[in-house]
Order: structure tokens, then sequence, then C-alpha cells
């Protein structure tokens, strides 16, 4: 294989970086499995955290959500319902952890600017430079009806107010400078330095503020950014740390390295200074067959019949329990109306355009005699699994690493906690003996962990 052209060189000596980014939510988590432990238990994230730090992984990442998902009106019943605040979660397990990142993902549309950019901040000091701000932009009007902001701000601004807020957040985490603790009359009740006032003003985002707290031993919280969209790209080349991508396919990814490399040299940034980890489900077996049959169990799991008969109550608007997952499609038309947002994150495609959506897959189902099941396998949102034993998973990932194609992964975990034991007790000690992971903590903070640049 030629060395491919990702606008970084070559580095025998790179390290692969590790996260887990447990969403809370969906059908990419078996948590319906009897042995799965609790999803929202303290206890659950404390054995997480705790064994994802005996792996030396960088962060332990939340998802966030300020509604939960619901299916024609209540309660996704198929879905993991209650989602805790993530900076509340990790706040906590900073206190029974000493090394391991903590990533929060928080939301820039319907969030109050200066209270979201405190809490950051708080939870960077607190735990002495280990914390993180996933930023995600969701602008669906279900959510905001939770804040009655319901469709406030058109979807194709919601990166500019994104942009805005984490500008703010720069000038609010850099506002308070140390001062001279020798200077100090009374040492005891010493406050370092002086802060000052943080504005801005614009259409979409009006806020004014001092800062609260001094920053922790990294500067500032790291930033990540989920950056697949032209908008979220160009947001991850002006401010993230850290992008997401879906690209763990070789080909792509080196694409997507190239022109993320380019779009930081329009911004004055040098590509060391962003870190790129592909979200991706990693399904490791004892043989390559063995994680072929895990992975086809795993789909099969995530798309049951209750499953699969609520994906199609989404795009038809009406109950469809009455009918045999095993059967064949719906004989009653649809409802009116756009898609239903109540289920989280839609493409933009699906808002209007259902109607001749499910005409496809009506011709499809005759076409190959599929039933309800069959098709909802067929044609719903296919996880980046990543399979193979953990051999030939840490041979993909050391050359990929190596060649500045990524730096690492962040991990979606499909069962706690056994898929978290597999990669702490199988992956991890594979990518050691090839001598692309670390052996030890060598440093402290979040920004250390990922040789990111400091602030």
């Amino acid at each position: 294989m030629t060395t491919p052209d990702t606008g970084a060189p070559y580095d025998a000596e790179a390290q692969v970086h590790l996260g887990v980014f447990y969403p809370g939510i969906g059908p990419q988590t078996v948590w319906e499995d009897p042995k799965a432990a609790d999803q929202v238990s303290a206890d659950t994230f404390v054995t997480v955290a705790q064994t994802l730090e005996r792996g030396l992984f960088d962060a332990f990442f939340l998802g966030d959500g300020q509604r939960v998902r619901e299916n024609r009106g209540a309660v996704l019943a198929t879905d993991i319902a209650g989602r805790p605040d993530a900076i509340t979660q990790l706040s906590a397990l900073a206190g029974v952890t000493d090394r391991i990142g903590l990533v929060a993902t928080q939301n820039t549309t319907y969030s109050l600017p200066v209270d979201l950019i405190r809490r950051l901040a708080s939870l960077d000091l607190l735990s002495d430079g280990r914390a993180g701000w996933n930023i995600v932009t969701t602008d669906n009007a279900w959510t905001g009806e939770n804040f009655r902001r319901g469709g406030w701000l058109p979807h194709e601004r919601r990166y500019e107010r994104a942009t805005e807020l984490v500008e703010l957040a720069k000038q609010y985490w850099g506002a308070w400078s140390l001062g001279d603790v020798a200077s100090s009359v009374d040492a005891d009740s010493w406050l370092p330095g002086s802060t000052a006032d943080v504005t801005r003003t614009s259409d979409i985002l009006r806020a004014r503020a001092t800062p609260t707290v001094p920053g922790s031993r990294q500067g500032r919280p790291v930033l990540f950014q989920a950056g697949d969209s032209d908008g979220g790209r160009e947001l991850a080349a002006r401010h993230a740390d850290v992008v997401f991508s879906a690209n763990t396919e070789f080909d792509t990814a080196v694409a997507y390295a190239r022109d993320l490399r380019t779009r930081l040299a329009t911004h004055g940034r040098s590509a060391d200074s962003l870190r790129i980890l592909p979200s991706a489900t990693v399904v490791i077996g004892d043989t390559a067959a063995d994680a072929d049959e895990k992975a086809r169990w795993l789909r099969e799991s995530a798309y049951n019949p209750h499953r699969a008969i609520a994906y199609l109550e989404h795009y038809w608007g009406q109950d469809l329990s009455a009918y045999d997952p095993d059967g064949p499609l719906p004989d009653v038309e649809p409802v009116d109306g756009e898609l239903d947002p109540s289920r989280g994150t839609i493409q933009i495609a699906d808002r209007t355009g259902k109607l001749d959506q499910i005409a496809r897959w009506r011709a499809l189902a005759d076409e190959k005699g599929l039933s309800i099941r069959q098709l909802v396998l067929e044609v719903a949102p296919n996880f980046r699994y990543v399979t193979g034993t953990a051999g030939e998973i840490a041979d993909r990932w050391a050359y990929s690493v190596r060649h500045r194609v990524v730096d690492g992964f962040n991990i979606n975990p499909y069962h706690l906690t056994d898929s978290i034991d597999d990669l702490v007790d199988k992956l991890v000690p594979a990518l050691q003996e090839r001598g692309a992971y670390r052996t030890e903590y060598t440093t402290h903070t979040l920004r250390e962990h990922l040789g990111l640049p400091a602030v």
C-alpha cells in the first residue's frame, strides 16, 4: 500500500488515541440484554470510567439530550428512557478517577451560553484539567419545545450560533488573568489575578459575563466537534481540538484528513493542532468469523421485532403494533405531513420526502420479498462496525495512525459492560504489543494525553 497524502507526515512512533463515547440511547446499544448493566445507574458509570482508566484511555465521552425520544407522543418504549445531564454525571466521576478525560456533549442552540460556559469551566477546574466539551448543534423544534423556543433558529444558521458561542467561551475561559501570590497581603485569603468582562452581541447570541472560576491545569476544556458536514468541518477547522467523523474506511479517511488539514491551514492552524478520531463500534472475536457472527447478532439485536415496528411507525405516523414484524409491510397509507422529529435527528431529505421514501421501500420489499423486519434491517442506518480479532484491528489501527490518516478512534460500546471489557482486556494489549499504545499514563490533563498544543 502506498503512503497516503493526508497533509501530515508519516510518524513511526505515533500512538493510537482512544476514547469511548456512550450516547445513552438508541439501537446501537443492546441495552435490553439481561446481562447488560443498568444504563443510567451511577454504579454503572463508575465501573465503566474506572475500567477505561485501567485501560489507559484518553477520555470517556457522554452523550446528552435535552429531551427524551418519543414515539407517537409517548416515551419510546424500545429506547433507553432517561438522560441525566452529562456535566453532572462527569462531575461525579471526577471524584472517583484520576487521569481519564471527561467529555460532556452539550448543545449550542438551546443552552444558555454563560451558564453552559461556566459549568464546563467548573468541571475542568474540579477535575484538575481533564474536561472536554463535545459541541453539538441540535436545532429541531421538537427539542426546542422544552425551552419554549421551538423552531426559533433556522436550520442553516445552527453552526453560525455555535461558532459565536465557542468564541464567547474561549474569551470567557481566558478572561481570568493569574496574579502573583507573592504580592498577596494575606495568602490564606488570596484570590489569583483579575477578571475581565466578556460580551457578545448579535441577532442570535447576546451575552455579558464576568468569569467566576480560574482556568484549570490545562487552561480550558478541550473542544470536540463532529465534523462531517461542510459546516461541521469548518467549525472544527476554526476552533476544535478534536474532530469526530464517520470515515472509518481507509480511503475515505484519507480524503477527509486531507480536506480538514487544508481547512486548518486557511485558518492559520498547523496539522498537529487537531486530532481526528472517527467514531466506530468495535466488535472483537476470537477469530474473524467469530467477529462477523457477533456483528450479525448485534445488527439483528439493534433492530429486533419491537424496534422494527417502531421504526416504521416513525414514518407512517400511526400505531402499527397489530402488524406482524415477520409479515408484509403495512397496507395502510401513512398520515400526511412531515416526518415526526420526536425520534431525534432526521436527515433533511426526510423532512418532507417520507412518502417517496415509503414508496421506494414498498417497491424494494415487493422485489425481494422482504418482511417488515427484513426491510428495516436492510434500510435502517448502518453503524460503523469495525470487526476482527484484537490483533487484526490493532494492525489496521496502528497503520492508519502512523500514516496520519487518523489519530485514533472514538468507540461506541454496544454492550455494557462486555464490550468495554473486550476493549481493555483484548484490544489494548494488542496495541501495546505493537508499540502503538501507552503502557502507563505519563501525563495528567486531557490536553496532554492527546498531545495537543498548550493554550
